[in-house]
Parts: structure tokens; sequence; C-alpha cells
């Protein structure tokens, strides 16, 4: 499994943007699917994740500091993951990335074993 982060850019605070985290190769409807961030000098944190899509539809998790603001999705057909980030602020500034695991759930970035590229964010004040 290959991913492709996309979406990134410059925007101002209040702002909005939406992240996709596309998929070569395999189908990733079977993995957890989570939203990382790195800003410069500080360590990778966890932003949210999604679970597979079971019968009762899927489960969402999210940082403290996005929710309500934040929102992950996932579209098994089209095999792809969605951040839309909505009220942005200078502090939601950095790489974002996606990121893909079988098994359980996990925030723990180093329970990830398949990663994107990343994608800037900036938000100007």
């Amino acid at each position: 499994v290959q991913l492709q982060a996309s979406g990134g850019g410059l925007v101002q605070a209040g702002g909005s943007l939406r992240l996709s985290c596309t998929t070569s190769g395999r189908t990733i409807t079977m993995y957890v699917a989570g939203w990382f961030r790195q800003a410069p000098g500080k360590v990778r944190e966890f932003v949210a994740f999604i679970t597979p899509t079971g019968r009762i539809g899927t489960d969402t998790v999210y940082s403290d500091f996005v929710k309500g603001r934040f929102t992950i999705s996932r579209n098994d057909n089209k095999n792809t993951v969605d951040l839309q980030m909505n009220s942005l602020k200078p502090e939601d500034t950095a790489v974002y990335y996606c990121a893909v695991k079988q098994g359980r759930t996990a925030k723990d970035p180093e329970d990830y074993n398949i990663w994107g590229q990343g994608t800037q964010v900036t938000v100007s004040s």
C-alpha cells in the first residue's frame, strides 16, 4: 500500500482546508486510518483516526485540540480518507500526514507502519 496526502496550502485563520489521502495498490478499506501532524521542532502528534467501515458504520476519535473543528471521513468506493479542517488557527500550522495500520486503533504514530509523504498546511494570523 502506498499513500499520498494532498490538499494542503496557505489559508487565513478561520478558514478551511480539506486534506485527502489517496492510495495506490491495495485497498485500505480494512485499515485503521489516521491523520497526524508535525510542526517545526515538535514531535509528530495525533490528530484523528477512523476505523474500518463495519456493519454500523465507522468510529472516529479526535485529539482535543481539533475536536469540533476537524472531521475525518473515508470513502471506500474511492479508497480515500479525508480530513475536513474548519476554523483553522495559526497553531494548526504543520505538515500533515496520513497513515494506516491493521488491527486495533491507536493514537501513537509509532503504531502505524504505512505513511504518506505529508502535505504542508500553513495558517496565517
